[in-house]
């Protein structure tokens, strides 16, 4: 028999999940006339209370988990920050954990956080969890009134608030200001192909080709998987396409794209040029410096802790609410000016 939740006993009375919580749990704030109803409809349907999402509920522990996809990732490594200064001005503790790409291990970690031991979860999905579509344990969160703010990557399927960035912006504008320095054959390198950040990105790309009348090309997108070789990759792209610029979905790829060329006498930007996502330290200092586009990862860290915070302590029933960060291009020394101006942000 199928285990009946408090979303389906919502469903059925047109009531909010909280209702039907404080029905079941024989709460005063609710009508006898419905709260009767109510349990009488969960004892037939034969509905168990999640003891431990309960005690959850109960026990303020002060504490929230953070699920991270890849922590050597600068993004990820920001957004922490973030959410650790933010939790701790509060007066919370962390619990961090990485998923490293895993839906196994995600749904694992997750399981292990909400058994009491957080009063909330802050999550970015992984790659493979995107890639198979399947967040029921993020869903079964919800159902168990376990606050969960999701971030950069996220699910359209579970209904919680989220912190995003404006990937498929990102993506449009770093191509139209490649294109506006001239460039035309612009390659795409992306180790985050099935993420949903590294579709919508690839997805602006597309639109911005389309406006300037540039060809797409799909073999311009290249996809390095866990166990690939990307100097092979990028020499075989460099033998077999006339490429002026590379867009590189996050910083370390930009970083060894750019040795790459280096080892390869090829001059960057003069003969190609090179953008990378997340302005973190090794953007910097290496030479010529990486132009590169900020997600404003502490930020994002920031403003998830806050709404999450928010929502364990605040009582009644709130609004989800969903952010959207805007981008910034990091001029540097590995892309062309643009004539007559400074930058097409």
């Amino acid at each position: 028999m199928k285990k009946i939740a408090l979303k389906d006993i919502a469903a059925n009375f047109g009531v909010s999940i909280s209702t039907v919580s404080k029905a079941v749990n024989d709460s005063h704030e609710i009508s006898k006339e419905l709260k009767e109803k109510i349990q009488k409809y969960a004892k037939e349907h034969h509905y168990r209370p999640n003891h431990v999402a309960l005690s959850l509920l109960k026990k303020n522990t002060k504490t929230i988990g953070v699920i991270v996809p890849n922590i050597l990732n600068y993004f990820f490594t920001l957004v922490f920050y973030g959410i650790e200064k933010t939790a701790n001005s509060r007066g919370y503790s962390i619990i961090s954990c990485i998923s490293d790409e895993s839906y196994l291990k995600e749904l694992k970690t997750v399981e292990l956080l909400s058994t009491g031991t957080v009063e909330g979860l802050i999550l970015s999905l992984s790659e493979e969890t995107q890639a198979k579509g399947n967040v029921e344990h993020l869903q079964n969160l919800i159902e168990n009134q376990i606050p969960l703010v999701m971030f950069d990557r996220v699910s359209e399927e579970v209904d919680c608030d989220k912190v995003v960035v404006d990937d498929f912006e990102a993506g449009y504008k770093t191509t139209k200001h490649l294109l506006k320095t001239g460039c035309k054959r612009i390659v795409i390198v992306s180790a985050i192909y099935n993420s949903s950040v590294g579709k919508l990105r690839v997805d602006g790309y597309k639109k911005a080709l389309k406006e300037n009348g540039v060809e797409y090309d799909e073999r311009l997108i290249v996809e390095v998987r866990k166990n690939d070789d990307l100097q092979l990759l990028i020499s075989l792209l460099l033998d077999n396409k006339e490429i002026d610029a590379i867009i590189a979905l996050d910083e370390i790829t930009a970083v060894d794209t750019l040795n790459i060329l280096k080892s390869k006498d090829i001059e960057v930007p003069k003969e190609i040029s090179i953008v990378g996502f997340t302005n973190g330290r090794l953007s910097k200092y290496v030479s010529p410096a990486l132009t590169m586009v900020s997600q404003h990862g502490q930020y994002i860290g920031e403003q998830a802790a806050n709404i999450l915070i928010d929502r364990i302590e605040k009582e009644g029933d709130m609004p989800y609410t969903t952010k959207l960060v805007k981008t910034s291009l990091i001029e540097r020394d590995s892309t062309k000016k643009i004539l007559g101006n400074s930058s097409s942000y």
